[in-house]
């Protein structure tokens, strides 16, 4: 298929490829790019500039497997919902229900625990308004933190018990019983807050299924649908294909944040993170977007029914709110939040003239903290994987506007 036929236009791809490598490759934001587009069942472009690895001179590669950390969790939520059709549980229960632990979880109202602070008052905290339910895991509405955040006592004891590191003894188990004794941000439903609700959903996952999260992600998710490349770590043969990842330096350009060639991801984790610990390739999570573009099935394998597929164009926050209006102080995000509404495990376009960006009402998307991003646009037929290495990059949401605009703007026909 040629750009044309897909409703493209190849000079506008090429100039894609150029404003990108100017703007963030060229410019030394990035050390390289990788950007994928498919369209009316065919790839319709693979633009790469730069390196994978620029302390050993490797150029990027189509190939190159990177860490997608934020991109785990839409993974995370296909997985849950596969066992939500399969009849394992709703995303109306309470979380309680299969977390008898959880039960009684206040909402943190002052002071530490004993464990951090030596003297001085425990936690105290105040009734929440209802339970946890499934649904505030799947849209980060569960009063739930990262540690990261650095707000409240209550962050702070996720940093104690390392809550979600991959490097945490006693792996989910462990991370669900340090949480039993740790107040929630707020009372379920009534804020969003990005936090570790996903990795408590892998958890549920590894619970109800009877195996470990990444083995179900491997027999179930990534062996059918052919993503061979992607794990929570990278074997010792691959090694050669992994990018290393890099952090911008003080006064410009870029220091090496994790080597490839001593990566602790060279290893399998404790922890197996749904919410950030996945690596994969651009060609693998292309075939995961393809298969949700697709309605749930690809190459023959069904992992979802198109009905359940549909549920990720809609927006699940009470009362149709936006992540901008019910974000707690502070709150981080993978996305900029006008316009923007949660799904299951992914932002959801919900008001294009508030993104202030083309795009397409329904289309769902999320990114990661070493700046790679994916979307897809069921309207469109669409969906773009762009994938780079860069921890706390400063043009993190340029780049992803630059990204989406520069796609569009390449359309010489809308379906929508």
């Amino acid at each position: 298929m040629t750009a044309a036929s897909a409703g493209f236009s190849a000079q506008r791809l090429a100039r894609l490829d150029d404003v990108m490598k100017r703007r963030y490759v060229d410019t030394g934001h990035l050390p390289g790019i990788l950007t994928q587009i498919w369209r009316r069942g065919e790839l319709v472009h693979t633009g790469m500039a730069g390196h994978m690895d620029l302390e050993r001179n490797k150029p990027m590669r189509e190939d190159a497997i990177f860490r997608i950390y934020s991109m785990s969790k839409p993974i995370t939520a296909v997985a849950l919902m596969m066992l939500v059709e399969e009849g394992y549980l709703g995303l109306d229960d309470d979380v309680a229900t299969h977390i008898p632990s959880w039960r009684g979880m206040g909402v943190y109202s002052t002071g530490l625990p004993g464990i951090i602070a030596t003297s001085g008052p425990a936690f105290i905290t105040t009734p929440v308004q209802r339970p946890m339910k499934v649904v505030d895991l799947v849209t980060h509405t569960s009063g739930l933190t990262y540690g990261f955040l650095n707000r409240t006592g209550v962050d702070r004891a996720y940093r104690h018990h390392k809550i979600a590191d991959p490097s945490a003894e006693g792996g989910l188990d462990a991370m669900i019983e340090n949480l039993a004794g740790i107040p929630l941000e707020f009372s379920p439903g009534t804020a969003w807050n990005y936090s570790v609700s996903i990795d408590v959903m892998g958890y549920l996952v590894q619970k109800l299924s009877g195996m470990s999260f990444g083995e179900f992600l491997r027999t179930r998710l990534f062996e059918p649908l052919g993503m061979r490349d992607t794990a929570f770590f990278c074997p010792e043969d691959k090694i050669g294909r992994f990018a290393s990842c890099y952090m911008p330096k003080q006064g410009g350009g870029l220091s090496v944040q994790d080597d490839a060639g001593a990566s602790t991801y060279a290893k399998p984790p404790n922890l197996e993170s749904g919410g950030g610990g996945l690596v994969s390739t651009s060609h693998d999570y292309l075939r995961f977007c393809r298969m949700m573009l697709n309605g749930g099935t690809l190459d023959g394998v069904q992992i979802l029914s198109p009905k359940t597929v549909a549920l990720f164009s809609l927006n699940h926050l009470p009362n149709n709110g936006e992540v901008a209006t019910m974000s707690t102080p502070g709150a981080f995000s993978e996305t900029s939040y006008a316009g923007v509404g949660f799904s299951i495990g992914c932002g959801v376009n919900i008001n294009v003239a508030k993104t202030r960006l083309p795009g397409t009402l329904g289309e769902y998307f999320w990114g990661g903290a070493a700046a790679t991003a994916f979307w897809i646009d069921p309207k469109e037929d669409t969906t773009v994987v762009f994938m780079t290495q860069v921890i706390g990059s400063p043009v993190r949401l340029t780049l992803r506007r630059d990204l989406r605009t520069l796609v569009y703007s390449a359309m010489t026909e809308s379906l929508a």
